[in-house]
């Protein structure tokens, strides 16, 4: 049973590469066992779709980031400046790891059925980085070195889980337009221009929580 678990796991790090270096279009079951050295069938005893092994493979994208948030973010820092630092994480690893970003969220793949090992559809990965994000929007809320454009601290009417939705959609944008080359132009930003990235990313965290007075 450890070597079929070794042996699955080797063909998921194979297809994790592939994707890393190549793009979503790169993997597949036939590239994959090649790089592995063993025979054409063998993934499909551990995968029973193509979908299934790409659905493998974007999980480990969405370990990955989560290890990273951990790494970037400190606990005891206040909760804007946490905010800050994940969403620089989350724009700066869709721009590192292009495509396992895109494969990552995949909407085939993000509303696939349960995966063959009986672990539940990769759509379930993405609620605990979520949940996070939620959980800092409203301590931002209670912090009173944070000016809020929606009213006194405490006092937004718009639930913490909408606003953390909202700043998640206007990171995933960023690493899109920018990824894409639109934002540069629209904006008249040169190459590399990640000091110009940042002030997007404070903006959009401005927009939905405030500025910071302090």
């Amino acid at each position: 049973m450890a070597h079929e678990n070794s042996l699955r796991e080797r063909l998921i790090d194979v297809g994790v590469d592939l994707v890393l270096t190549g793009g979503c279009a790169s993997v597949g079951l036939r590239e994959i066992a090649r790089r592995a050295g063993v025979s054409h069938g063998a993934p499909r005893r551990y995968f029973a779709t193509h979908h299934a092994l790409l659905s493998a493979i974007a999980r480990r994208g969405f370990e990955d980031l989560a290890a990273r948030f951990e790494t970037a973010v400190d606990p005891e820092a206040p909760s804007r400046a946490q905010l800050e630092r994940l969403a620089k994480t989350y724009v700066g690893y869709a721009l590192e790891c292009r495509g396992m970003f895109e494969l990552m969220f995949r909407h085939d793949l993000l509303d696939g059925a349960q995966q063959d090992d009986g672990r539940p559809q990769l759509r379930t990965s993405t609620l605990p980085l979520f949940k996070r994000v939620v959980a800092l929007v409203g301590q931002c809320r209670e912090d009173p070195e944070t000016v809020h454009r929606t009213g006194p601290r405490g006092g937004s009417a718009v639930p913490p889980a909408v606003t953390a939705a909202a700043l998640w959609s206007g990171l995933h944008g960023i690493a899109q337009l920018w990824t894409w080359g639109s934002l540069q132009l629209a904006l008249a930003i040169p190459p590399p221009g990640d000091q110009e990235r940042d002030r997007l990313v404070t903006a959009v965290l401005d927009a939905h929580l405030g500025p910071v007075t302090a």
